[in-house]
């Protein structure tokens, strides 16, 4: 699942704010929704590229980083995904049509994770899905 594009580590630091604005949007974090974030990174993440982090690790662990830590960014979960969308837009070539399903995917499935859909995840799924569709 290589792509054929060279992310950074801003490309995962604004995804972990992307995932963390979904899981976020109902204004409660739910450990089962960092748990499929984590599975997401294991299973898709990791083998998407080859990028490695200043100390070496894959730059994928950037997401579950900033997703932890994302309390000290004092940033609320609309700004996160401004954030988010605002990069997309800056660097289109990272956002081709795999990486956008892959990115919808982990949403969809971080917002399914806890007692299904409520109406902020649906509006926030809805809004990212208009915004990667805009390829």
């Amino acid at each position: 699942m290589k792509p054929n594009i060279k992310t950074t580590e801003s490309f995962y630091h604004n995804l972990g704010k992307l995932f963390y604005a979904v899981a976020f949007c109902d204004k409660k974090i739910a450990p089962e929704e960092f748990k499929t974030l984590q599975v997401y990174i294991e299973k898709f993440w990791l083998q998407y590229d080859e990028l490695t982090d200043i100390l070496g690790g894959d730059a994928a662990h950037l997401i579950e980083i900033v997703f932890e830590g994302v309390q000290f960014f004092n940033e609320s979960a609309d700004d996160m995904y401004q954030s988010f969308v605002s990069y997309k837009n800056e660097q289109p070539q990272l956002y081709n049509e795999q990486v956008s399903r892959l990115i919808l995917e982990t949403a969809k499935a971080i917002a399914y994770s806890y007692s299904k859909l409520n109406k902020s995840e649906l509006i926030i799924l809805h809004k990212l899905e208009i915004e990667l569709n805009q390829l």
